[in-house]
């Protein structure tokens, strides 16, 4: 009998999104950030143009389940200046991270310079100001921390390497500029769920006990590759120190349209957002073809990354 409690409680009514939804044309729907926002949650979707390269379109809702695709693209890559060469090949996988009064939106960028990370704010997600190109190439999966502390910014991220797997490493600074201080904080662990590679998934979110950071880990099988989702928990006055990583995954590709699509055994989340009752809905790429929901506890999540704990490095 398999008595394992889920820690996600799926949407009864997934995938919430499909390209179907969108009213113009596009062949994926996934990879989404996802925030609350004057009583609406707002979400900014990755899509695959059908020449193969991506945008990010936006869609609305008052439950944060049923979601109106707006009629145009939110973001699509520039057409001068300095984004303009290094966004050539589309803008993925963009992360909504709020911090004070503003909504900072960090995104991939890709270009036959590889993939970096643009920055870009806005106050109404109606007008978009494109900041920095904030790293080099080959880097992923920038998350901002809510907050400065310490008096500086904070950031988690995945820098590409082949000498050691792909980890989380966090890194600070004075202006959202200029970034500095890196150091690796999370390893993926040999023989484990996400033995392969991690990266942030979710912007992280404030408890009582740290930040909740849910993030992607990956292993590879003899059919390819499974993503998964798992959570850890940073102290809160010194987020580089880690109080404890899951042991288990949070997440694993089970639905059909997780396990089949543009690329198969995929749950890969970019946005999470915490209400007042202490639940939080958390959204993930199915299979990067379509949107899916779930929702958790906080509890249960921090209480994982306590109870049953593996090393983070």
């Amino acid at each position: 009998m398999n008595t394992r409690k889920d820690i996600i409680t799926r949407c009864a009514h997934n995938p919430i999104l499909t390209k179907k939804d969108v009213p113009y044309p596009v062949a994926t729907v996934h990879n989404a950030g996802v925030v609350k926002y004057q009583g609406q949650y707002i979400m900014l979707f990755r899509s695959h143009l059908y020449n193969g390269r991506s945008i990010i379109g936006r869609a609305d809702s008052r439950d944060g389940f049923s979601f109106t695709v707006a009629p145009e693209p939110f973001l699509i890559p520039a057409k001068a200046g300095v984004f303009a060469e290094y966004e050539a090949f589309g803008v993925e996988d963009l992360r909504i991270n709020p911090v004070g009064d503003e909504f900072l939106l960090t995104y991939s960028a890709y270009s036959c310079h590889g993939v970096c990370i643009a920055l870009a704010r806005t106050t109404d997600f109606k007008t978009v100001e494109r900041i920095a190109l904030i790293t080099q190439a080959d880097l992923r999966n920038v998350v901002i921390f809510p907050e400065k502390i310490n008096g500086r910014y904070v950031r988690l991220d995945r820098p590409h390497s082949e000498i050691s797997p792909w980890s989380i490493w966090i890194s600070y600074s004075p202006d959202l500029i200029h970034w500095g201080d890196s150091k690796v904080i999370i390893k993926p662990l040999t023989y484990h769920w996400d033995e392969m590679k991690i990266g942030p998934g979710a912007p992280p979110i404030k408890t009582g006990k740290g930040w909740l950071n849910i993030y992607h880990g990956v292993f590879k099988t003899m059919s390819g590759t499974v993503y998964r989702l798992g959570a850890a928990l940073h102290a809160l006055d010194d987020p580089a120190r880690i109080i404890g990583v899951s042991d288990d995954w949070i997440l694993q590709p089970e639905d059909f349209w997780e396990r089949v699509g543009y690329v198969p055994n995929v749950v890969f989340t970019c946005g999470a957002v915490p209400e007042e009752d202490g639940t939080v809905k958390i959204y993930w790429g199915g299979a990067d073809t379509v949107m899916c929901a779930g929702t958790a506890t906080l509890d249960d999540l921090v209480s994982l990354c306590l109870t049953s704990s593996r090393p983070a490095m």
